[in-house]
């Protein structure tokens, strides 16, 4: 189950979330991964770019930053689609949200199989 994170309230979503986030970005079709830091800006999320990442979004601007769950909220993970571009001076990427959500983490399988309630 999602539930929809209403873009005025990311920044405040994103200030409770303890553990490292993940940006994705597209290569040729292919999923490129990255760990970052976000700033909260003006209704943006800037994050530090390497060069592959930096290329990625020249090519495909369309990105998902996501937070798995953490000790802040061990029930769900945060994820944030939006557009990425380099900032001017090539350093960082400038994320403009376009949707947030909290989605509910699964339950894992037991070691016979069969799901487990998550925790709390």
């Amino acid at each position: 189950m999602s539930i929809p994170v209403a873009l005025e309230d990311l920044a405040a979503t994103v200030a409770t979330r303890t553990g490292q986030p993940y940006l994705v970005t597209v290569r040729e079709r292919r999923p490129h991964v990255v760990s970052v830091a976000p700033t909260p800006v003006d209704g943006t999320l800037v994050v530090g770019a390497g060069r592959r990442t930096s290329a990625n979004v020249a090519e495909n601007p369309a990105v998902t930053l996501l937070w798995p769950a953490d000790a802040g909220d061990p029930k769900h993970s945060l994820l944030v689609d939006g557009t990425a571009a380099v900032s001017a001076d090539g350093e960082a990427l400038v994320v403009t949200p376009s949707s947030a959500i909290l989605h509910r983490v699964r339950a894992r399988a037991a070691a016979g199989g069969s799901p487990t309630a998550p925790p709390g």
